[in-house]
């Protein structure tokens, strides 16, 4: 049978309360107050309602069954049973309701010692089978050896669950190691929180090593308040140092570590990949854990908040803790508290902090310490009032290069679709272009720049053979319509290959005065005839304004000394037969 699910039901409010009521009559057993207060508040039961809260109540198995009257009808992202005295019966009756009808996503069963094996292994079976089930929490609900092999198994398989609290479980010993075993295969488990569980320096932190050797998708790792001490912390770091990605925080708060082991951590932080979060508080790791670990610090590239409040640190640690912030351009808090720092290490944390510009939060104790020289419980105050300036001011800086990300990624979306737009299909440009390129060939294959002696230079000829560097000035040169020949300017087009063109430039001499009266009946006939490409005549090509040239007659070849035949071969050798490694053609 498929479980009941709200969103097929037409059920009110009043149905939910009726039910719970008549389930609970049948039962005899009490309705509980504030559940039915809850009910009373519920508008909408189309989706999953927020809370199911009964922590502190009191829950026999007949009160667990008259809620499924409720489970039934009405889904909840969290199910809050904190601390409500559950025995193995109502737990396995609770448990196998929520994984039926999936009616949460969050349940909280912390602080019930009594739920026994079979509660757990319903729990177990819970977590296999839903599918919806995505954070629990069972703090302070020991899970021991004969119950451990039913949560592991579900673990190794299960889909859905990424937030595990087993705080204060009793894991130390073969229940973890089947718990580490298991979570080796688990690729969806996010946070695993296993505080005050009294873990050992051997083999659980060698079970804690593996596990992290393995398994890359673990983001969050809680073991404060354990028993890893420095010989454990080696077992840690190596299997932090395997990972490519996955950890992200690292909480050893309270483990008993000291300067030794702070070496374990300074090899191991170069070669993180992810970690982020690095909570070292409440070790004796003194001045002289923090000089080796300021060296890992400054060749790790992903810290971001680091904490070592109560960590026996003075004025020397926390002159190496300010080195460290003046060279990190990416951490962002920072934990001094509870350490006896005074107005030498404040001094130095200061100075630092004009340099660094990403700390946000730096937190130290409101009070000055105790000094042997007065004035400087003041001096203190005053670098106390810097430091919180900095960060203040690191917070505006990164307010305004937040904004600018935000300004230019919108800018961004805004001139995406404009480009789209405005962007035309790249082959219709391109034939644009030759199409003009073609028609205008025989016009422009050549530019004509005059030189100061008369003489004229010519562009190389556009034949598809153009340099690189100069091929978009010929396109250009393609387009564009044809220049207006000055006056001065005679076209003579070849009829060889690429339609060559030469512009002859006037040259006027006022000494051939003379001869202007005979030119005109010289280029007469030149002017009325029209001459294919391909004849043996006259290449074409001669304008109206080729009356106006003038010969040169300080020279024998002038025009004025050759006859209408000699003149024709004349340019009929300049315009046919050129010379291609010369550029100058002179007449």
């Amino acid at each position: 049978m498929a479980p009941v699910s709200p969103h097929t039901q037409n059920v009110t409010v009043d149905d939910v309360i009726t039910s719970y009521s008549q389930a609970c009559q049948k039962l005899n057993c009490k309705q509980i107050p504030k559940l039915t207060r809850q009910l009373q508040d519920l508008t909408d039961l189309s989706g999953r309602v927020e809370t199911m809260d009964l922590k502190g109540e009191r829950l026999d198995h007949k009160a667990c069954e008259a809620l499924e009257e409720i489970f039934k009808r009405v889904q909840f992202k969290m199910v809050d049973l904190e601390q409500t005295n559950l025995d193995e019966d109502g737990a396995s009756a609770l448990f196998d309701m929520i994984e039926y009808y999936e009616s949460a996503t969050h349940l909280n069963i912390s602080f019930n010692k009594h739920i026994g094996t079979r509660g757990w292994q319903a729990a177990a079976h819970m977590m296999r089978k839903t599918n919806c089930l995505q954070y629990l929490d069972a703090r302070n609900t020991p899970l021991l050896d004969h119950s451990a092999p039913f949560v592991a198994r579900a673990l190794r398989i299960s889909s859905s669950l990424t937030v595990l609290h087993l705080e204060n479980t009793s894991l130390s010993g073969r229940p973890l190691m089947l718990l580490a075993t298991a979570l080796k295969m688990n690729i969806v488990l996010r946070e695993l929180y296993l505080a005050d569980n009294r873990l050992n320096s051997l083999q659980d932190s060698a079970q804690l090593g593996n596990l992290l050797k393995f398994n890359n998708c673990i983001q969050i790792l809680d073991l404060r308040n354990n028993h890893i001490m420095d010989s454990g912390l080696s077992y840690v770091c190596e299997g932090i140092k395997e990972q490519r990605q996955g950890l992200v925080t690292l909480v050893l708060w309270n483990n008993q570590l000291t300067h030794a082991g702070m070496v374990y951590m300074s090899l191991c932080l170069p070669n993180t990949q992810t970690l982020e979060t690095l909570n070292l508080g409440h070790n004796a790791i003194g001045n002289e854990g923090v000089r080796h670990l300021k060296n890992g610090l400054i060749g790790n590239r992903t810290v971001l908040r680091l904490g070592l409040a109560s960590a026996k640190l003075t004025c020397e640690g926390a002159v190496a803790v300010a080195e460290f912030v003046a060279e990190s351009p990416r951490l962002l808090r920072l934990d001094l508290r509870e350490n006896e720092i005074k107005t030498g290490g404040l001094m130095a944390l200061s100075l630092a902090l004009r340099v660094n510009q990403s700390l946000l939060r730096l937190d130290l104790d409101r009070e000055p310490k105790k000094e042997t020289v007065k004035s400087f419980i003041d001096t203190q105050r005053a670098l106390l009032a810097e430091i919180q300036n900095g960060c203040r001011r690191n917070f505006v800086l990164a307010k305004e290069k937040e904004e600018q990300l935000q300004q230019s990624a919108s800018m961004t979306e805004i001139a995406s679709p404009a480009l789209e737009d405005s962007s035309t299909d790249p082959e219709e440009s391109n034939n644009s272009v030759e199409d003009s390129s073609e028609a205008s060939n025989q016009y422009t294959n050549a530019t004509p720049v005059d030189s100061e002696d008369g003489e004229i230079t010519t562009t190389k000829e556009v034949e598809g053979e153009s340099d690189s560097d100069t091929e978009e000035e010929d396109k250009e040169a393609a387009v564009e319509p044809k220049p207006k020949e000055n006056p001065g300017q005679v076209t003579v087009s070849s009829p060889g290959r690429g339609q060559k063109v030469f512009l002859v430039t006037r040259v006027d001499n006022p000494n051939c005065a003379e001869e202007d009266k005979k030119l005109p009946e010289l280029t007469k006939p030149l002017d009325e005839e029209v001459v294919s490409p391909g004849s043996n005549a006259l290449a074409n090509g001669l304008e109206q304004e080729s009356g106006n040239i003038t010969p040169r007659c300080d020279k024998k070849d002038s025009l004025g000394v050759y006859s209408d035949s000699e003149l024709e071969d004349l340019l009929r050798d300049a315009s046919t037969e050129p010379d291609p490694a010369l550029n100058v053609i002179t007449l």
